[in-house]
């Protein structure tokens, strides 16, 4: 697992908030009741392309600023002591980003006596970030640690990747599986029953109605950037992914026009950006942060205060599913 770091609230709250180097995942006390069945956001063709920012005036300038984006879309999970002009630029990173390590007692202390559930991210959490997403193998050793955490704790997979594709790099029948960005939940095969022996194994599709328009901009996204060398789409069942990790630069905006010049057309799914990559998702009431919820509640967790579950992650999605969960439990409070 890559570094992570930890970033401890004010003792009123008693949230913790645990990520890897500048995003943010969750550790928290308190799980509170999923919400109710996901409803539909209307959004206006117009609105939409606004969003996008695909019309206008300074549609050059924005596509600049676009691409700016996509080069700073994958920060470096390391960065040497060479890499800072001053020892006080250095301090003052790791201020910000103070290690998970050196407060491990901490998070044991905020953890003892709760029940631990763990929720993990798959690309640049159990594995590492690669060029091609088909090769982004978790290693044994990762495996084996993930096993073990299954033992003792409730864990799930919670990714933007399809669940056959994560299940076939992770290989562990014990673990809940969350794939499209939360929009596609399956329970456990074995391991673990005694949480939810009364109940069926979870399995929970909220973005059902969008399959076959997912199937539908999938092969319009594979016939546009088809002439883009290193372009890579892929279709995690509820939400799609265009990869350009492996696009030379000077190729980002035309490809980043591509990608737009499609999704414009369906103004009931969202393009948002990931690391190296973009993403294109139904636009619903559902995230990583409510599939987080609704797996507690599965696990019978809900309006639970001795629970702690455990949220690690490395992209701006995993900070969302943080946001998410802080922000329903504020409000049930």
């Amino acid at each position: 697992m890559v570094s992570q770091n930890v970033v401890v609230s004010d003792a009123k709250t008693g949230i913790i908030t645990v990520s890897t180097v500048s995003n943010s995942s969750v550790f928290t006390p308190t799980a509170q009741k999923p919400p109710t069945a996901p409803g539909y956001i209307s959004v206006s063709k117009k609105k939409l392309l606004k969003n996008l920012e695909i019309n206008g005036a300074d549609q050059s300038q924005r596509l600049n600023s676009w691409v700016d984006s996509m080069r700073a879309s994958s920060p470096t999970h390391l960065k040497s002591l060479s890499s800072f002009s001053s020892e006080e630029e250095h301090n003052s990173w790791i201020k910000r980003h103070p290690s998970a390590l050196n407060m491990f007692e901490r998070i044991i202390e905020e953890a003892r006596g709760k029940q631990i559930v763990m929720f993990l991210d798959y690309d640049g959490t159990l594995s590492p970030i690669v060029d091609d997403p088909d090769r982004a193998f978790m290693t044994s050793k990762m495996r084996r640690t993930v096993k073990k955490m299954a033992k003792c704790f409730p864990t799930s997979i919670v990714t933007g990747r399809c669940i056959d594709k994560v299940y076939s790099f992770v290989k562990l029948a014990e673990l809940y599986y969350a794939g499209s960005h939360g929009m596609d939940i399956k329970g456990p095969t074995k391991g673990f029953s005694r949480y939810n022996k009364d109940k069926p194994s979870v399995l929970y599709q909220p973005a059902g109605d969008f399959l076959p328009m997912i199937d539908e901009v999938y092969k319009q996204l594979v016939e546009k950037t088809k002439s883009t060398p290193g372009a890579k789409v892929e279709n995690n069942k509820f939400c799609l992914s265009v990869h350009f990790r492996c696009v030379d630069e000077k190729k980002w905006s035309e490809l980043a026009s591509k990608v737009r010049s499609v999704v414009k057309n369906y103004p009931t799914l969202k393009l948002s950006q990931g690391r190296k990559v973009f993403e294109i998702r139904p636009i619903i009431k559902w995230n990583k942060g409510k599939a987080l919820e609704f797996l507690l509640e599965s696990l019978g967790f809900e309006n639970c205060n001795d629970v702690f579950p455990i949220y690690i992650g490395d992209d701006k999605t995993d900070e969302d599913a943080f946001k998410v969960y802080i922000t329903n439990e504020n409000c049930e409070s």
